[in-house]
C-alpha cells in the first residue's frame, strides 16, 4: 500500500473525482481528511468510505476562507499528527459563454476559487508539511487549458493561471521537500459528465450513446477516462514512488491530445 501511514487532505469531496481520490487513498493505506462546502455530503461520504471513523476525518470547508483552511489543517494534525499530502479538487466550473455573452462576475469567481482558493488552502497545508519534513501537493488542471473543448474560457483561463502558479510554488516549496504537481484530465466519466451527456442528448434529441460516441471518437483509447483513473494518477503523485517528481503536469486523457 503506497500511502501507508500518510495523512492526506482531499478538498472538493463530492460525487466525483474528490470522492474517488479519498477512496483510493484509503485503499492504499492513508488516513484521509475530507473537505467540502456541504456538511451532509461530508457526513455521508465519510460513513460510506470508513464506517469505523478510525481513518477518516472531515470538516466543512470553503477554500476561499482562510479560517476554514486553517481549521481543516488543524483537524488533520490533531487527529492524525501530520499532513503528508493534499489533492486540491475543489473548483468552480460553471463559466460559460464567449466574449460578448460571458458573465465576468463568474470569471472572477472562477479565479477566486480555482487560483486564490487553492493558494489559500495551500498556505496552512505547506506549513504543516514543512513541520512533517516534506510532502506532496497535487493540483487538478484541465485539458481546456491547452485546447478548447466547451465554451468555458473563464474556467480554462483560471486553470491556466493555476498551472503558472504551480511552477513558482515548485521553486518556493522545494527547499522544504514539498513537491507540487498537477494532474490534467479531459473528459472524466463521473456525475458531471454523465449529466452533460444526458443534457446534450435531450437538447439534440439523439440517444445518449451518440454523444458518448462523439466524445470518444477523439480519444485513441476509445473510452472516456473514468474519475477513478484520474484519482489513480493523483495517488501516484502523492506517493514516495514520485518522490523526485515535482513541477510536472500529467495528462490523464486516453491520448486525446497528442500535439
Amino acid at each position: 500500500m503506497i500511502l501507508e501511514g500518510k495523512t492526506v487532505v482531499v478538498s472538493g469531496v463530492g460525487g466525483g473525482l474528490g470522492r474517488e481520490v479519498a477512496r483510493l487513498a484509503l485503499r492504499d493505506g492513508a488516513q484521509v481528511v475530507l473537505a467540502a462546502r456541504t456538511e451532509e455530503v461530508l457526513q455521508k461520504t465519510a460513513a460510506e468510505l470508513d464506517p469505523s471513523g478510525e481513518r477518516v476525518a472531515w470538516a466543512r470547508t470553503d477554500i476561499t476562507h482562510a479560517e476554514d483552511a486553517e481549521a481543516l489543517v488543524a483537524l488533520a494534525v490533531e487527529r492524525f499528527g501530520r499532513v503528508d499530502a493534499m489533492v486540491q479538487v475543489a473548483a468552480y466550473e460553471t463559466v460559460f459563454g464567449g466574449l460578448q455573452d460571458t458573465d465576468f462576475d463568474k470569471w472572477r469567481r472562477a479565479f477566486d476559487t480555482n487560483v486564490l482558493g487553492s493558494l489559500t488552502l495551500m498556505r496552512p497545508v505547506a506549513a504543516a508539511m514543512k513541520q512533517a519534513g516534506g510532502g506532496s501537493v497535487v493540483l487538478v488542471g484541465s485539458q481546456s487549458m491547452f485546447q478548447p473543448q466547451l465554451p468555458q474560457a473563464g474556467y480554462a483561463a483560471s486553470k491556466g493561471a493555476l498551472l503558472s502558479a504551480m511552477y513558482y510554488l515548485t521553486e518556493e516549496l522545494g527547499p522544504d521537500k514539498i513537491r507540487v504537481n498537477m494532474v490534467v484530465p479531459s473528459w472524466m466519466w463521473g456525475p458531471p459528465v454523465e449529466a452533460f451527456v444526458k443534457f446534450r442528448a435531450k437538447r439534440q434529441n439523439v440517444p445518449e450513446q451518440a454523444i458518448v460516441d462523439e466524445i470518444t471518437g477523439r480519444i485513441p483509447l476509445g473510452s472516456i477516462v473514468p474519475d477513478e483513473e484520474v484519482a489513480e494518477a493523483a495517488v501516484f503523485l502523492m506517493s514516495d514512488r514520485a518522490r523526485c517528481i515535482t513541477g510536472q503536469t500529467l495528462l490523464v486523457n486516453g491520448g486525446e491530445m497528442m500535439r
